[in-house]
This record gives C-alpha cells, structure tokens and sequence, in this order.
C-alpha cells in the first residue's frame, strides 16, 4: 500500500505562547515555523509525491504552501478529520494554567478515558484520524500504484495518536511519542502490518524515495526508504 508522510505543521505563535490552540481560527505560523515551512520542499526534493492532504487550520495550510508552490499541479486536499483534537473549554488556555486541571494527569497517563469539557474525547479524536489515514491510503493506491507516497499535513495529538495506531499501542501510550513542530513522520502501509520508517525527523529524507521493482511489504521495508 501507500507510504504516508505525516508533517506536523511548523512552530506557530500559539506554540510559542504556551497556547493550546485547538482549532482556534487565525492561529498562523511564527517566523521560526515559516523558515521551517521554507525547508519543507528541499527537504521533499527527492521524493516523488502523489498528493498532499491537509488539516483545514490556517497553520497546516501555511506549512505545505511552499511545498506547493514549488510543484505546481500537486494536488491538494483537505480533510477535517485530520484537524486538531476539539479541546473545548481548554481552547485557547494557557498550557501552564491547565496543568493545574485535575483532567491533565489523565490526559498525560490515560487518555483513553478523557473526554475534553465542552469538547471530544481522546478517542474519537484517533478513530477519525485513523479513519482517515486508511481511506487515503486505499485511495492514493488505487489511483497511484503501491508504491505511492504522500503527504499528510496535521497536529501533534492527531500525528502521535495514528503513530500508536500503526505501532500497535493503546491509546494510553501515546504521550510517550514526541514530534516536533515540522517534523516528518513516515509509515508505510502494507496488507500485513504497516511499518514506522521515520518519527518525528527532522532531517534529510532523501531515502524515502521507494526504489523501483520492489517485491512486497517486507521487500519494501527491509531495503531503502524502509531501512532505519
């Protein structure tokens, strides 16, 4: 199946204020996440990419700008199911000020159970990631072949909690997974199991280029783009 590159989109200013953003409208990149963003496309250059999907937040939209201006005809679309987690009441806190909630310590060691006040649970925020991961990537490989790659342009909690997923972990692991603000993030899906090829890099990603005449998942993972 697909190989999918999940970016978490670049240092904005809620990040740097210390704000749980949520889907606040109007939350933009700072200038530290627009030179981030700038990278993006050298960082891709090796890469052939069948498509790019987006979180419909102004942040992941100003992440993958440069990506698309540079490759003209790439196309873009956008899922909500790959926005940010509905936070609630917590929209537009001050990280600081809800560590003090008593919801955090379950937030941080069992998330499973949390259901945000006024907002979603934890839960239902990774079952529609997740759902939306496996319908692109049935539908990248049916219009791309398997060995297409493409990228998807989300959050942290979103990105963290289909890592899990493809991992194999239950929900309440998933704190233990970090990704920085445009980091990359590379899961290749197979009819057996996916495989997690890079977390939260960083760097170049020129080896995730698939080679050519591949013979299957194992194939795929155990020489190239698979190889840590």
């Amino acid at each position: 199946m697909a190989t999918l590159i999940l970016v978490r989109h670049g240092r904005s200013t809620a990040n740097t204020a210390g704000l749980l953003a949520g889907w606040t409208p109007g939350v933009s990149l700072d200038e530290r996440g627009t030179a981030q963003a700038t990278a993006l496309p050298t960082r891709l250059a090796a890469v052939r990419l069948a498509a790019v999907v987006s979180s419909p937040l102004d942040r992941c939209r100003q992440t993958l700008q440069p990506l698309l201006d540079a490759r003209p005809g790439l196309p873009l679309h956008t899922d909500d199911r790959i926005g940010e987690c509905h936070y609630g009441d917590w929209t537009g806190r001050k990280l600081a000020e809800l560590s003090d909630e008593p919801l955090m310590a379950a937030v941080q060691q069992h998330p499973s159970s949390v259901t945000f006040p006024g907002g979603e649970s934890m839960r239902a925020m990774q079952a529609r990631a997740v759902d939306a991961v496996r319908d692109w990537n049935a539908r990248i490989e049916a219009e791309h072949g398997e060995n297409a790659v493409y990228v998807m342009c989300s959050h942290g909690d979103i990105i963290k909690s289909v890592v899990a997923d493809a991992l194999g972990l239950h929900l309440d692991l998933f704190q233990r997974i970090h990704v920085d603000p445009c980091s990359l993030t590379a899961i290749r899906y197979t009819g057996i199991r996916p495989f997690l090829v890079r977390l939260g890099d960083t760097g170049d990603l020129t080896s995730l280029a698939p080679r050519e005449n591949t013979n299957g998942g194992d194939a795929a993972v155990g020489g190239g783009a698979g190889a840590p």
